[in-house]
């Protein structure tokens, strides 16, 4: 329970939180640490500033439950509402469904299964040529939240799994942070299987992916939908904008709300961008509790 505390407070004040309301069990607990505990919450500040988890990430076993809570005590906010943003009151764009005429059906699939089979043997773009797997996606298939990314990397490639290198790592922690567990959200791609050098998916490639992340968020059915990076903003929303034009607004994509976030990767290469990351995403959040 400490060492699990301990991470806890320091996935908060690396996302940019300056303040942790602590539970009652918690609380108790710290005032029992004493001495102790104050040397401990100096070393992992000391770590903080010498970079964190963003120059080491490190996530919790995938077998194992989070032991995150997910909302404090009645009289009490959450650890992550703290300093929130407010969702946003300004427009976003709106991506609306298609009138599907008979030259124009649905695509077939009934379950996420027969997704999954179809993309495995998937041959319609040149990125099939250079995969060791496909990398459908994963998650709860009735999560309430569903993040999509770019594409998978190299060791998504290896895996057949999304972010579970050192972006996916940080995404986790992410998760964790709003309380919630990477098994009771949903993560997909854009695309499905690696491109070269990690470059951005070209427009075709795209297109030929499109239909499979469609029906996923379909058969899913999310309540609330995060967009990390460009390419899956823009997949997604259908416009070519720039991540300062979408952020700070929640979209609709048929009627879902949609908020636009910096990839994980990104804020690996800058931590700067951790912050803003952070509001994001607890705007997301907060229109879950909706």
């Amino acid at each position: 329970m400490a060492d699990e505390r301990k991470r806890y407070l320091q996935i908060q004040r690396e996302l940019g939180g300056n303040e942790v309301i602590l539970s009652a069990p918690w609380a108790a607990e710290r005032r029992k640490g004493g001495k102790a505990e104050g040397e401990t919450q100096r070393r992992n500040d000391a770590t903080t500033q010498r970079g964190g988890f963003a120059d080491q990430p490190s996530a919790l076993p995938p077998d194992r439950p989070s032991a995150l809570p997910t909302a404090g005590p009645p009289d009490r906010p959450s650890a992550w509402q703290k300093g929130a943003p407010p969702i946003p009151t300004e427009p976003g764009l709106v991506v609306r469904a298609p009138d599907r005429g008979l030259m124009d059906p649905a695509p077939a699939w009934d379950t996420l299964d027969q997704v999954v089979h179809t993309i495995a043997s998937c041959r319609k773009c040149f990125l099939c040529e250079g995969r060791t797997h496909t990398v459908p996606g994963e998650g709860d298939p009735r999560a309430r939240l569903m993040f999509v990314g770019e594409g998978p990397g190299q060791t998504e490639d290896q895996t057949g799994r999304p972010f579970v290198g050192r972006a996916g790592e940080l995404l986790t922690q992410i998760i964790e942070a709003i309380g919630l567990r990477r098994e009771a959200v949903y993560i997909a791609n854009a695309v499905k299987c690696r491109p070269p050098q990690n470059r951005k998916p070209l427009p075709d490639e795209l297109a030929a992916c499109w239909p499979y992340l469609e029906r996923q968020i379909e058969l899913i059915g999310p309540k609330v939908l995060v967009a990390l990076g460009a390419t899956a903003a823009e997949a997604l929303l259908q416009a070519r904008r720039s991540l300062a034009e979408l952020r700070g607004r929640v979209h609709s994509y048929r009627g879902v709300p949609l908020v636009v976030t910096y990839h994980p990767a990104a804020l690996l290469r800058n931590p700067n961008w951790k912050k803003p990351t952070w509001d994001d995403v607890r705007i997301a959040r907060q229109l879950l509790d909706r």
